[in-house]
């Protein structure tokens, strides 16, 4: 999602009669920026250096009684992004709800997106005591905060019916069969191109790449100077090691077996980082990101003729370019492989020390985890509406394609294609993504060899998982 120009801090505003929501939000991002890619980039980089012991002995100084608060990086505020807007609107109708039905009352608190994800803002809050009543988590740090003690569990709040409908959504977000966070939207990835680009280097929907080797063809095909023939995510952080690791599940490779081994020292992986240093090496894929990461920017400019980014940026087409023609693609495989994509999303939680964990729990089964129409409407409305997403539960992913929010043909192709193949995003804590990050780095950068940085990281995360005490990695 883009975010264009800054955004004027402002004051409180009241909300039904005893819920407040406050805005502390501050400056927005630069202009052009990629939100989503900032926001990832940026959470990943702090969570790398964010000790997992700031969360020891959560909650013991936390305040008690007042509003609960509910801690979010999308609402409220104001931009001149209106898809932006759209999702401050549906997270301040969602609690004026609540608030306008229940005798405990929310409070919205809207933090910019640095001081809310860059690793330190939450760590710190719960280590003092002061920690939200309910946040948002994104996979990456789910066993950080769990391992911490910070997650209530969601499960005496649910039927049975509805963790059914949600699948395998929740299957990284579960602990010993209990549910500690609720996905509001899954997000997978695939490729994007230009499709004026594609036709006039004489290529059509025939030459889609089904293969690596095809793909880095054309991306050296299409390449000029001014503008990158494929583009994958450079800078280190969660997000980039979230695009990186399909490349390396297609041809069969992990992090760790399913008995929980260190496994990241393998042909697969070898494989992988070659694939994306070869890219770079050749000059096909460049070694900063082109218009400083603003994926439409750089599609409208000329700049970009494939760049693997996620499913979120078809409302930033749709509100920014929407005459801008473009296509997506799964993801090519290696020989002998097998096609996969990762999905990504945000989930809602309730903090297990906080001022009121049942009520906080009950709120985020209530907003997205209920049975009842209004839960699976809201969800409908997230992610066909408010954003362009996959809902994680067969009820709000059919109520969704029935009202019409994956009839065009790219949010068709994400939902029964793309999708369908697709891999949860891993829960690894900081020492391990730490590890697969500098692998990542140190060859399609630096151009260190890729049998010596898969090693290196497998030595580091099989040290680490050795005195590793918490909840399975897996």
């Amino acid at each position: 999602m883009l975010q264009h120009g800054n955004d004027a801090e402002r004051p409180a505003r009241a909300l039904g009669t005893s819920g407040r929501v406050f805005d502390a939000s501050g400056p927005g991002l630069p202009s052009g920026t990629s939100r989503r890619r900032f926001l990832t980039a940026v959470a990943g980089a702090g969570a790398a250096v964010a000790s997992p012991a700031l969360l020891t002995g959560c909650g013991t100084a936390q305040a008690k009684g007042g509003n609960l608060q509910f801690w979010n990086f999308y609402g409220p505020r104001r931009s001149p992004d209106p898809a932006i807007n759209a999702q401050s609107k549906w997270f301040v109708d969602m609690v004026a709800r609540w608030n306008a039905t229940h005798k405990t009352q929310i409070d919205l608190v809207h933090l910019p997106q640095p001081t809310y994800l860059n690793g330190f803002k939450l760590p710190s809050a719960f280590a003092t005591g002061v920690g939200p009543d309910i946040f948002l988590l994104s996979p990456g740090d789910f066993l950080r905060y769990y391992n911490g003690g910070v997650l209530a569990d969601l499960t005496p709040h649910m039927a049975k019916e509805a963790i059914d409908d949600f699948g395998s959504a929740l299957d990284s977000r579960r602990v010993d069969g209990k549910v500690y966070a609720l996905p509001m939207e899954v997000e997978p990835l695939a490729m994007f191109y230009a499709e004026d680009v594609w036709e006039k280097a004489g290529l059509s929907e025939a030459d889609i790449p089904t293969t690596w080797d095809r793909m880095l063809d054309i991306g050296d095909k299409l390449r000029t100077k001014t503008r990158a023939g494929l583009v994958f995510e450079t800078n280190p952080g969660y997000y980039q090691n979230f695009t990186w690791y399909p490349w390396m599940w297609q041809g069969g490779g992990d992090v760790l077996d399913p008995q929980g081994n260190v496994a990241f020292d393998s042909k697969a992986t070898r494989q992988a980082l070659a694939f994306w240093q070869d890219a770079v090496r050749h000059g096909i894929a460049p070694r900063t990101l082109p218009t400083a990461g603003d994926v439409i920017g750089g599609f409208k400019g000329g700049n970009v003729a494939m760049w693997q980014q996620g499913i979120w940026n078809v409302s930033s087409f749709k509100a920014f370019a929407p005459k801008y023609r473009y296509g997506v693609f799964k993801l090519p495989v290696p020989p002998g492989g097998k096609y996969v994509t990762t999905l990504g999303g945000w989930s809602f939680c309730a903090n297990a020390q906080g001022r009121n964990p049942e009520a906080a729990a009950e709120f985020c089964v209530w907003a997205l985890g209920s049975m009842k129409d209004d839960s699976i409407n809201r969800m409908v409305d997230w992610c066909v509406g408010a954003k362009s997403d996959v809902a994680p539960r067969a009820s709000a992913l059919e109520r969704g394609a029935a009202k019409g929010g994956y009839d065009s043909a790219v949010m068709k192709k994400f939902k029964d294609e793309i999708f369908p193949g697709g891999r949860a995003e891993p829960r690894y804590p900081p020492v391990v993504y730490k590890a697969i990050s500098d692998a990542i780095q140190g060859t399609m950068l630096a151009g260190r060899g890729v049998a010596s940085e898969a090693s290196r990281a497998a030595q580091s995360i099989a040290a680490y998982t050795r005195s590793y005490k918490g909840a399975s990695l897996i």
